[in-house]
């Protein structure tokens, strides 16, 4: 258990660094590049959706690894399923919406996306290899 928090406690402050430093990246370029744009979506929504999703998968699978369960490879590809289903279900208000240019929402949701699924990934995998 003391790993777990360990771990955990490790994961939350990298969450909120790189979440603080991708939120104030991602609001100058919209500030300075996007100004006259009308976003469906704010960006602290994308980025409070984003943070809250990564850290219930991380924390979820560093549960079941401290638990003894060290085959985690199904449960990460389940939660990353679940991930773009959520995502879906965030994106359906604009979806549905009759917004004439979805592209740049589309985008401005996505990128984050990835951005944070790489460093789910990343994160996973560091923990594992000191194992």
């Amino acid at each position: 258990m003391q790993a777990f928090k360990k771990r955990q406690t490790s994961f939350i402050l990298q969450l909120l660094g790189i979440s603080g430093i991708l939120f104030a990246i991602h609001s100058y370029l919209l500030h300075h590049f996007a100004s006259e744009m009308d976003f469906f979506f704010p960006v602290w929504q994308i980025y409070g959706f984003h943070f809250i999703i990564t850290l219930i998968l991380y924390t979820v699978i560093n549960y079941r690894y401290s638990s003894g369960k060290t085959d985690i490879f199904n449960v990460f590809m389940i939660m990353t399923f679940s991930k773009m289903v959520l995502a879906v279900l965030f994106l359906l208000p604009l979806i549905l919406s009759d917004v004439e240019n979805k592209q740049p929402d589309v985008f401005n949701f996505f990128i984050p996306y990835f951005l944070y699924l790489f460093f789910e990934v990343f994160a996973l995998t560091k923990f594992l290899q000191k194992q």
